[in-house]
This record gives structure tokens, C-alpha cells and sequence, in this order.
């Protein structure tokens, strides 16, 4: 491996975070975020370079970009971070044994955390600071697209590192290239976990490639289901909340569920969508019911607008497994809990669901049956946010079972082992 030499590095730098104090990381997690701020115009300029490369008609386009402001949060999310209560050391189990061993199960580092990520910049900070708080060395292997800004974020910490005497390689960012993801992946002995986050195809390489233990992060086919107890106004809100906040994003809602007794609601459920220029693609029964209240050039036929993507593109299986990634989305319309249910179990991906109902038995139905990392009831699934969840930032959000499951944090990027203690005994 031509970074052999790196990895190598990294795996003895993440020695050295065993020595920290909690006291110490906190210091150093502050300063960091102080220096996110006194280095904005720098941060930006070099942001500004990757914008430059790309068209602003691309979904990846707001995720590349960093503004003021989301720097100023990048800042707050590291400091309320350096806050919270350290993952290390915390005893899981302690129990004494008949012949007197006395057993306990902690919490550790997992140790050289690997983070595969694409248009993301705020990704780089979000992995360091829950990494030093935890106690885990990051190797980063951020895209082409958010090079120069990957670049510039390092190169602070690093220069905030050296000042406290800490070795900069505790956080690496590797070449953006297709060859250092191969080798990250090949990377046993060094790499303890390797974490990828971005859009379905760059999740399924890193699970189907890597010989390094995956953590998936899923992407996210979202759906609301708009019940025939739901509340309207409610309804409106959560559904404009969930397309429209962020729409390059995973929790970002991609399909919206409407009991049929409720398409006479439909056009002013869609109202906030409207006035975001959000594109619909409506199954029958809802195109109906929003011609002529919806914008003409805005609403489209379901049925033609996946013709037209399967023309497009041969990976394209259906409209309703699309995560749209930007200001479009899907409507269908079910003729009860049960259909909407089975729908979210053909199309979704185990990232965030909600239901809009004031029916208690249906919510908790929903709760109940819905196999998901996050299941929303009267709330947009754009909550779906370890910083929202009061975890301080996240490192991603799982959608499989084994481990950790909806946003990771500080907890789930540690692992545990057992400590032994006897008087002298042995084993008959």
C-alpha cells in the first residue's frame, strides 16, 4: 500500500489520545472552535474554490456550501460537544463472580476510525470532534468536490493540535482520489472501522469493497403518511418542514402518503410546497385532485416522470425508491394505514418515517410496524440530526441493525472490553 507509511502513523498517534484528559480534549475542542471563527474569510475563500467547480443545479451543490453562519454552528456543535459528558470509561456491566473474579465491562475507543464522505466540508469537523472527544484517531477521505475546503478545515486542526503539543496525525485527511479510497478499505491492522456517508452508490462500494469492519450510514428514502385523522394545518407544516428545510439532505421527505378520503385536503397540504418551486410527480389519484390547484409546470404524472428516469437511467427501478435529493418530490395516494404501511416496507430505507394522524391507535400501529431507525409521529422526520437529538453532532446515521442504529454519536463510536480482577485463582 503506497499509504502504508500513513496508516501507520495514524495507528500510533491514536495511542497518545489515551493519555488525554477529558479536561484536556474539551480544552482542545474549544480551541478549535474558537479558531473556526477567527478563520471564517479563510474557511470560505477556500469553500468558494470548490463552489466554483460546481453547478449550483446540483443537488450536492448546498451540501458543498458553507456559509457564516453555518460555520458559526459548525463552531457551536463542536463546543456543545467539548460539553457533554465523556463516553470513555463508563462501566457497562460489573458483577463479581462465585469464585470471587471480579469482572467489569468498559467503554474504550474503537481506536483508528476511518470516514468516507462526499460534497460534505461540515462532515470534517463533525468527525473530529466526536472522534478527539472519544478518543479515536480519523483518517478522512472526503471527494474532489470539497477538496480545498476539506483541505483548509485539517490544516486549522492540525495548526491547534501543534499547539497543544498533540500529534497532528490523530486526524488525517487522505488524497481525493479513487486509489486512497481502495486502500482505506484494504487498510486491516490499521483502520478499525470505516464509516461511509454520502448517496446509495458510494454506500453499497464501501460495504460490497471494504475488508475493514462498515458501519453503513443508509441513504434516505423518506416518507410521510398524511393519515384520514390528520390534522391539516399540522399536516402542512410538517410536510413543507420536511421537504423543503434542506432538501439535500438524508431526512429530507421523498414520498408523501395521502389517505384517499383526504384528497380533497391535498392542495392545501401542498401549499408550502408551491411556494418553494417544489416539482411533484403524483400518482393518478392525486394528479386529479391537484390539477388546476398545483402549478402546471411544476406537477407531473408519476407514472411518466419514472418512464423517463428508466429512460434515463438503467439503475433507476421505480419513482417511489428515489431519494430525490433536491426540490421534487412523490405523492401517492392508499386507502388505508395497512397500504401505506406495506408501501414503506416495499420502498423505504430504514432512515426516518412519520405519520400525520390524530388517531391514537393509528400512530401507535404506526409506531409499531414501521421497521425504521427513526418513526416520527405529528413531527417532520427532518429531526433526524444528532445535534437535534442532543448528541452534539453526528458522525452518521446508520439505518442497519447490527451496532448502532439512527444518529451515531459519541456512544456508538466506542466499543468495550472486559477487566479481570482475582486473588490468585484458577481454573479447574
Amino acid at each position: 500500500m503506497e499509504l502504508k507509511e500513513t496508516f501507520q502513523k495514524v495507528k500510533a498517534a491514536s495511542k497518545t489520545l489515551g493519555l488525554l484528559t477529558d479536561e484536556q480534549r474539551n480544552e482542545i475542542l474549544q480551541a478549535v472552535a474558537d479558531a473556526i471563527i477567527a478563520e471564517t474569510p479563510a474557511l470560505l475563500k477556500a469553500n468558494a474554490e470548490d463552489l466554483a467547480k460546481m453547478d449550483k443545479a446540483n443537488p450536492l451543490y448546498d451540501r458543498l456550501q458553507l456559509t457564516e453562519q453555518r460555520l458559526q454552528d459548525i463552531a457551536s456543535d463542536m463546543r456543545h460537544v467539548s460539553t457533554l459528558p465523556s463516553p470513555l470509561g463508563r462501566v457497562l456491566k460489573d458483577k463479581t463472580l462465585e469464585n470471587g473474579l471480579h469482572l467489569q465491562r468498559v467503554a474504550v475507543p474503537f481506536g483508528v476510525i476511518g470516514m468516507i464522505y462526499e460534497a460534505r466540508p461540515n462532515v470534517t469537523y463533525d468527525v473530529f470532534s466526536l472522534c478527539f472527544k472519544s478518543g479515536n484517531a480519523c483518517v478522512l477521505k472526503g471527494g474532489k468536490d470539497a477538496n480545498a475546503s476539506n483541505s483548509a478545515g485539517v490544516e486549522l486542526i492540525h495548526k491547534v493540535l501543534i499547539t497543544f503539543g498533540i500529534d497532528p496525525n490523530v486526524v488525517t485527511l487522505l488524497p481525493a482520489t479513487h486509489e486512497a479510497t481502495g486502500e482505506m478499505l484494504n487498510a486491516v491492522g490499521y483502520i478499525d472501522l470505516c464509516i461511509p456517508r454520502g448517496g446509495k452508490k458510494l454506500i453499497n462500494f464501501v460495504r460490497d469493497t471494504a475488508k475493514v469492519p462498515v458501519i453503513e450510514t443508509g441513504a434516505g428514502v423518506v416518507h410521510c403518511y398524511f393519515d384520514k385523522d390528520g390534522d391539516l394545518e399540522m399536516g402542512k407544516r410538517i410536510i413543507t418542514n420536511a421537504k423543503c428545510r434542506r432538501v439535500s439532505v438524508c431526512n429530507a421527505l421523498d414520498c408523501l402518503l395521502i389517505h384517499e378520503n383526504r384528497l380533497s385536503d391535498l392542495p392545501a397540504l401542498c401549499e408550502g410546497l408551491a411556494e418553494k418551486q417544489t416539482k411533484i410527480h403524483a400518482d393518478a389519484k392525486a394528479y386529479e385532485a391537484l390539477k388546476g390547484h398545483y402549478p402546471d409546470t411544476l406537477l407531473y404524472k408519476a407514472e411518466e416522470s419514472e418512464a423517463k428516469m428508466k429512460e434515463a437511467d438503467a439503475n433507476v427501478k421505480s419513482i417511489w425508491n428515489t431519494e430525490w435529493l433536491s426540490m421534487q418530490m412523490g405523492i401517492k395516494t392508499v386507502a388505508s394505514e395497512d397500504e401505506a404501511l406495506d408501501h414503506i416496507a416495499t420502498y423505504g430505507s430504514g432512515h426516518s418515517e412519520s405519520i400525520v394522524s390524530n388517531d391514537e391507535a393509528a400512530q401507535k400501529k404506526f409506531q409499531a410496524m414501521v421497521d425504521a431507525a427513526c418513526v416520527y409521529v405529528n413531527a417532520p422526520t427532518s429531526f433526524t440530526d444528532g445535534a437535534q437529538f442532543g448528541l452534539g453532532a453526528e458522525i452518521g446515521i446508520s439505518t442497519q441493525k447490527l451496532g448502532a442504529r439512527g444518529p451515531m454519536a459519541l456512544e456508538e463510536i466506542t466499543t468495550y472490553k472486559w477487566l479481570i480482577t482475582g486473588q490468585g485463582q484458577t481454573r479447574a
